[in-house]
């Protein structure tokens, strides 16, 4: 726009000099992944952690707590965004006048560590049972400690703020002592109870695993339909009579069986029950063929759900014939035999029919296979049975037909011990299939009780460490209960929905779903069998009941504050603890605490106890995983013992997907590894992407998303870039905005405007809405409008000119905003970009965000500008088009004839220099009839466009702004400048700058 070299009419001045061109050491070349690790040095340097502490004493605290990872690893992408995330909010609120400290803090006990170590020992031949356990346990710590500082170092890297030197971590000492002394307070309140019920079992880990824990893969099962005999039918009894006499059709039952479908044979063993659905249509029908001589044949009577009967047959490839319907009553009234029946000496047990909730005529044959030692539902059905079962003479005591190795027991005669190969296996130590399931099959088919068999591809639970599948299986295990009256009419359960109403969750749809986990979830099982954890620090004797004594207690909380929980496995732990209590009477539970009842507890010892924090939390954060995890176990453990949730919101976000929306993973090659990226592109880069993203969502990232964030950090730069070189010729002197030029009030608007879209977006934690709207004002209305209109009285104008000193002013509120606004999100390049502004200061993430003045708002003049922009598109377009048939260059060498057809229009026009607000050199308002040839554009009719040529006008290029103008060569001192730029060489000449 201007020139910047010596003009052809004058040899003793180089105008390029005269000019206020961008000054800055600010580069173009952001060059992030070298400059950052020096940022990070000198916020640890100068203790900006600490600094921001002692700047924030005494104001309102905001308190996100942190979601604990665990310490086994490097970060991946996961860990980048939940921290970045956490960081950008903790930073927007402490420089919006809060004191938002931010503890970062680990989880460190648990299997996924104990598995570490164990593969270690493995690798070296070594057995971990032949290793004194506190030796084992120092060696898990040893190991967790290492990865928090290697982690934490990564997070900082991400330009994680926090504090880093003293972090909370599940293993300190004072925490073990705070998650017993957690455990204890439910073990004292009554909550805490020894039960047995079938949990989900890690073979290969040999523990319990809490839902959490687990991950649903695709796996094959082998399934089988099972004919069950009926063996008896209860006549129906009226009051004061005798029994009925059966019926014909009554008759025909105890000569039929019942189908059964499963996927998993091998829990035949455990059968106690059949459940049928009285909301589900069932009849009575007979096998008039069949193809194979195997299986069911001509003659059999089989009850089905008359739903379920013709695809079971296509299974057995046998042809069906309906005889009659069978009532729900007549089911409840049948007993059947177990299929095993007389095998080994066992099974001569009764099997009842019982009315199960979760039956339905969806697949199988519309009865349950009902094992209560290996399924919830399963479980959850028999007990429900339990008081009529036992006035019918049932034993409802419940089975442990499989061991902790996945060995059949004792409890499943003919397939334990007691089996000439020695018992069936369901899963081995590798987590692959044993032979239980076909040594079932095999006895199925000798006693001609198998209907038909195949096989299902479905989702399977299975170890989210191990990856290998899992079973149901019944152990005695510690619980905590949902729905015991805790004395003041709540339940945990009624208490945790309560709790949930009473939060905020973003997005809200959290809402329902934590909601349905609470609603059905069933007892909470706290304990797990492995080494490394705070342990269950109770005693209790043979019938389960814990001893309850306040001074036991303490002596546990006290060692575990000094020795850490180390002290419970350490030799005579059991004496030193009971005291003068009979130590042959109370057993030592060795079982360790799940994990999530470990983090969460980590309000307790974190927001309770340090006092730069508060309680509860304002925000939890983490992925939408978490609402069966942290959230969940934290609101379970918070309602619990405190009869609230330790948050007053929730937020979560997704999961990062490749390019294409597929799973990340190693063998796909898709993995985005959060550390390349810094090292290739930058962590600001890596921010971006997190803050433009839909987050509550799953996103998606690879190179050409990468790609798309660095093309809009470089635009975002060069902005920023720009205003620091205008900047350089800022003098600090005020304009009044009333005395401003009407361009320079809409700016100013326009910064009130986007004051309350951040302020708002921040508070919404919608970040994406917050640069979305900074990025194209940025792009949109600054470099393509602002700037560009500007340019000329910013590099052209002398050094008295009220319309320079007004933008340069405009310009300074744009940078003070715009790098406040943007530092949450990219604290990186906004510190570098204020350093250079003020070299002096010391952090610009120690300043708040800017005050808008009320008068910057004016509606009136923001709807009269709307107009002037309307009008001026069809200008520039028509610019444009001229400049593409190559008529003109720069748009300063066109003369645009403005047709006005448009009154409201062309009254918003007044007081406007529309030739300077379309970077012409000249305009001209017509209102004569509009040429054909006129530009014009349909979204704004009344206004169209005829570009002429400067200088066919008789104008005449000014050989220090490049405007042309009618006045070159008038002034006799300066003849080849316009008038203005004669004026202004004046004055730099009084100045002694010229």
């Amino acid at each position: 726009m201007t020139d910047t070299s010596t003009t052809d009419t004058s040899e003793t001045i180089d105008y390029s000099k005269t000019l206020y061109l961008p000054q800055t050491n600010f580069p173009m070349r952001a060059g992030l992944p070298e400059k950052e690790p020096g940022l990070v040095k000198r916020w640890q340097d100068m203790d900006l952690y600490r600094k921001l502490r002692e700047e924030a004493a005494g104001r309102e605290k905001f308190v996100l707590h942190d979601g604990p990872p665990y310490a086994n690893g490097n970060i991946h992408i996961g860990h980048a965004l939940n921290k970045i995330l956490k960081d950008v909010i903790n930073r927007s609120f402490q420089m919006r006048g809060y004191d938002a400290n931010y503890v970062p803090g680990w989880d460190c006990h648990g299997l996924p560590i104990e598995w570490k170590i164990e593969e270690q020992y493995r690798a070296k031949g070594k057995n971990k049972d032949e290793v004194p356990v506190n030796e084992f346990r120092r060696e898990c710590r040893d190991f967790a400690q290492h990865w928090i500082k290697v982690q934490g170092d990564e997070f900082q890297r991400l330009g994680v703020i926090g504090d880093f030197h003293n972090p909370y971590t599940t293993m300190a000492y004072h925490a073990e002592a705070r998650i017993a002394g957690e455990l204890l307070k439910f073990a004292m309140s009554g909550q805490l109870y020894r039960g047995s019920k079938p949990v989900m079992w890690s073979v290969v880990e040999r523990t319990a695993l809490a839902e959490a824990e687990v991950e649903y893969q695709d796996y094959e099962s082998d399934t089988i339909w099972v004919k069950f005999p009926v063996a008896s039918l209860a006549r129906p009894v009226s009051e004061g009579a005798e029994p009925a006499t059966l019926n014909e059709a009554a008759l025909d039952l105890l000569e039929a069986h019942v189908v059964i479908w499963t996927t998993t044979p091998w829990t035949i063993p455990g059968n106690r029950a059949v459940s049928y659905s009285p909301r589900v249509a069932y009849g009575l029908y007979e096998v008039t063929a069949a193809e194979n001589s195997f299986g069911p044949q001509p003659g059999e009577k089989l009850i089905f759900a008359d739903a379920l009967a013709e695809d079971a047959a296509s299974k057995a490839k046998v042809t069906l014939a309906r005889l009659h319907s069978v009532s729900a009553e007549q089911l409840a009234s049948l007993t059947l035999s177990h299929p095993f029946r007389g095998l080994g000496g066992g099974y001569e047990f009764p099997v009842p029919m019982i009315a199960g909730e979760h039956v339905t005529d969806d697949a199988g044959t519309g009865f349950v296979h009902t094992a209560p030692s290996h399924g919830r539902e399963d479980f959850d059905a028999w007990m429900d049975a339990v008081a009529e079962l036992l006035k019918r003479g049932v034993d409802t005591s419940i089975p442990f037909p499989v061991d902790d190795a996945g060995f059949f027991t004792r409890d499943a005669p003919g397939f334990g011990p007691d089996r000439e190969d020695g018992p069936a296996r369901v899963i081995d130590d590798n987590g692959k299939k044993g032979n239980a399931n076909q040594a079932v099959i095999e006895k199925l088919i000798e006693r001609n009780a198998l209907f038909a068999r195949g096989r299902l591809k479905h989702s399977y639970p299975h170890s989210w460490r191990s990856k290998k599948p899992v079973i149901f299986r019944n152990t005695p295990q510690w619980f905590v209960y949902m729905d015991k009256d805790l004395g003041d009419g709540t339940t945990l359960r009624s208490r945790a929905l309560q709790a949930i109403d009473d939060t905020r969750f973003v997005p809200a749809a959290g809402q329902n779903r934590i909601r349905a986990m609470i609603e059905e979830r069933p007892d909470w099982v706290l304990s797990r069998q492995r080494a490394w954890g705070v342990p269950i620090a109770v005693f209790a004797d043979e019938d389960g009941n814990v001893l309850k004594d306040e001074a036991v207690n303490q002596r546990i909380m006290d060692a575990f504050e000094k020795e850490g929980a180390d002290a419970w496995f350490a030799e005579g732990a059991k004496e030193r603890f009971l005291g003068n209590h009979d130590a042959s009477k109370w057993r030592q539970v060795t079982d360790i605490l799940d994990v999530w009842f470990d983090s969460g507890s980590t309000h307790v010892f974190t927001l309770e106890d340090r006092p730069d924090l508060k309680w509860p939390a304002d925000v939890y954060l983490e992925g939408s995983d978490q609402h069966r995890g942290w959230f969940h176990s934290s609101l379970l453990e918070s309602c619990g013992t405190r009869g609230r949730a330790p948050y007053d919101t929730v937020i979560t976000h997704g999961f990062t997907m490749d390019e294409e929306g597929r799973k990340m993973s190693k063998s796909l090659g898709n993995t985005v590894v959060p550390q390349d990226v810094i090292k290739q592109s930058g962590a600001d880069i890596l921010r971006l992407w997190v803050v433009t993203t839909d987050y509550w969502e799953d996103q998606r990232l690879g190179k050409n998303v990468l790609q798309t964030n660095i093309d809009a950090y470089r635009k975002l730069r060069n902005t920023i870039r720009w205003m620091l070189g205008t900047l350089a010729h800022d003098d600090g002197e005020e304009v009044p905005p009333e005395a401003m030029p009407e361009l320079e009030r809409l700016m100013l608007h326009r910064l009130s405007e986007l004051d309350e879209v951040v302020r708002q977006g921040y508070d919404a934690f919608e970040f994406k809405r917050i640069t979305r709207a900074l990025l194209d004002f940025m792009v949109v209305e600054l470099s393509a409008f602002y700037f560009d209109i500007r340019k000329d009285a910013l590099y052209c104008d002398g050094p008295s000119s009220l319309r320079r000193k007004a933008a340069v002013q405009v310009v300074r509120h744009l940078f003070e905003c715009l790098v406040k606004w943007l530092a949450p999100m990219l604290p990186f390049t906004m510190e570098e970009a204020w350093l250079d502004r003020h070299p002096e200061a010391v952090s610009v993430h120690l300043d708040q965000f800017p005050a808008i003045p009320e008068n910057w708002r004016n509606e009136a003049l923001a709807e009269k500008w709307r107009k002037v922009r309307q009008v001026r598109s069809v200008i520039t377009g028509a610019l444009e088009l001229e400049r593409a048939r190559k008529t003109i260059g720069s748009s300063l060498e066109a003369v645009p004839v403005v047709y006005m057809t448009d009154a409201v229009l062309e009254e918003a026009l007044s007081g406007t220099d529309l030739a300077e607000m379309s970077i012409t050199s000249d305009l001209i308002i017509s209102h004569d009839d509009v040429p054909v040839d006129a530009f014009a554009l349909r979204e704004v009719p009344g206004v169209a466009v005829v570009v002429e040529k400067a200088e066919d006008r008789g104008l005449v290029k000014c050989a220090r702004s490049w405007r042309y103008t009618a006045d070159v060569g008038q002034d006799p001192e300066f003849p080849d400048v316009s008038a203005r730029d004669a004026a202004v060489l004046r004055e730099l000449k009084a100045l002694g700058r010229l």
